[in-house]
């Protein structure tokens, strides 16, 4: 890599000084157009159902932490384009995120802000508190609203551990970049209206963490069961959800045999009721 000025071999430089902590804020001075809201789209192409988009996601609370997960189906219009997409990262040590909308740009978008967290932490010697590593995605997201205008829409969802709180805390965003502070659970994408109806049905403030990852799992079955673009448990594949916890002992995945194990006996008791566990009327 060589650029004006440098020695051929050396690295140009702005590698050499000292920069910013934002490694996007770098970015967008040494090479703007590696960002996802720089790219132009090839002319002719529509953006919109030709390219696979992600969904659902949601995220549960429980004393001491958070539960992500996401169900593995991306489709394009009326295709199943992928069966077995991740859609919930480990962003550092103490948080998640996950995406829904455009899958390139969203997994782009991911990449970028572990990178941000990492460049921030290694310039600083320290790390950003929780409510400092949402605000830096939601600058993220903001970036890319010419994109999203285009109708290359991602729309992310933040959780994590707060260390100064001692709880989980989950923060969701629009297109634009706006960021809210969710309370107790959340759900996006396109079958987030029947996981969101499934959470407020199962959740209980003190939820212990295989109750929060099983009411995950329940979430996902109904948005499901009711949502063609989100993906049900696939047993034949063996394909499941991916499940994140996040507590004072930092980002776990949780493993698939685990998940799998979860997941059998829910579709086990769907098998008995249909609908689901029934909370009480009082």
């Amino acid at each position: 890599m060589t650029s004006q000025g440098s020695a051929p071999g050396r690295l140009p430089g702005a590698f050499m000084s000292q920069g910013p902590p934002s490694f996007t804020e770098f970015l967008s001075s040494y090479s703007p157009g590696l960002l996802p809201g720089s790219r132009e789209l090839p002319a002719g192409v529509s953006a919109g159902d030709q390219i696979p988009h992600g969904t659902t996601i949601v995220a549960i609370t429980f004393p001491g932490g958070v539960v992500m997960a996401g169900d593995r189906r991306a489709t394009a219009g009326n295709v199943i384009a992928q069966r077995d997409i991740e859609k919930v990262y480990r962003a550092d040590e103490y948080s998640a995120v996950a995406i829904a909308g455009t899958a390139g740009i969203g997994l782009e978008v991911v990449r970028l802000f572990q990178v941000e967290l990492e460049h921030y932490e290694k310039m600083e010697g320290r790390t950003l508190s929780l409510e400092g590593k949402a605000n830096r995605l939601a600058t993220m997201v903001r970036g890319n609203l010419g994109m999203a205008l285009q109708g290359l829409v991602v729309v992310p969802l933040f959780a994590g551990y707060d260390e100064d709180q001692d709880r989980g805390r989950i923060f969701s965003y629009d297109p634009a970049g706006g960021k809210y502070e969710e309370q107790d659970f959340y759900s996006i994408g396109s079958g987030s209206v029947f996981a969101k109806g499934a959470l407020k049905k199962l959740f209980r403030a003190e939820l212990a963490e295989e109750d929060a990852v099983v009411a995950s799992i329940q979430a996902l079955y109904d948005a499901a069961d009711d949502d063609s673009a989100t993906g049900g448990p696939d047993l034949t594949r063996r394909i499941f959800p991916v499940v994140a916890a996040v507590t004072a002992d930092g980002y776990r995945r949780l493993p698939d045999d685990e998940v799998g194990g979860l997941t059998e006996r829910v579709v086990e008791g769907r098998m008995r009721s249909p609908g689901g566990p029934s909370a009480p009327l009082l």
